[in-house]
């Protein structure tokens, strides 16, 4: 499949049917992110799989805790994926102060999406999650105070087949050419 193919068929998925995803097929996801690039090389990120169906239960529920219980959706997810961040890199700290950019956010996106498109080009579904309690998330996994968590993942096979018509602005309304 060539890579305009690929990112067209890659959507959030929000229904996932029963299967399991196969741990190899996420190993291969996982190296897809570890060869990604980040500022400085700093790979600040850590991959937490969740496939265990009763340790899932809890980390949905400890997500989904308070005001977000909005993406109760990945209940049925198969995995998530919690990238957690060690945001100690002195030039990750320079970065947000001299610039006012999250340097590692800008790293854990790219890993991220490397993650994701890897996953859509094995016909596995994934979906970006930004909204839960961080907190108590981090609580449930046993997680340090210095790590971050910002994005989880969720991931399955889909329910439906064919991804949906993608509704985006044309090209000539983002690009300018100088």
């Amino acid at each position: 499949m060539d890579f305009l193919s690929l990112v067209r068929k890659r959507e959030s998925v929000r229904k996932y049917d029963s299967r399991l995803v196969d741990r190899k097929d996420i190993e291969s996801c996982l190296e897809a992110a570890r060869l990604s690039p980040s500022a400085c090389n700093a790979q600040p990120w850590e991959f937490i799989i969740v496939d265990d169906r009763e340790k899932k239960d809890r980390v949905v529920s400890a997500m989904l805790k308070g005001i977000y219980g909005m993406n109760s959706f990945i209940k049925d997810a198969p995995v998530l994926v919690v990238v957690a961040v060690d945001n100690k890199s002195w030039f990750t700290k320079l970065a947000n102060v001299l610039r006012d950019t999250k340097m590692y956010l800008v790293d854990v996106g790219i890993a991220c999406e490397h993650f994701i498109l890897r996953a859509a080009e094995l016909d596995i579904g994934t979906c970006w999650l930004g909204w839960f309690n961080e907190k108590a998330l981090k609580k449930e996994l046993g997680l340090p105070k210095h790590k971050r968590v910002d994005i989880v993942i969720s991931m399955g096979y889909p329910q439906e087949a064919d991804p949906r018509e993608k509704i985006r602005k044309q090209t000539n309304e983002i690009r300018r050419f100088l």
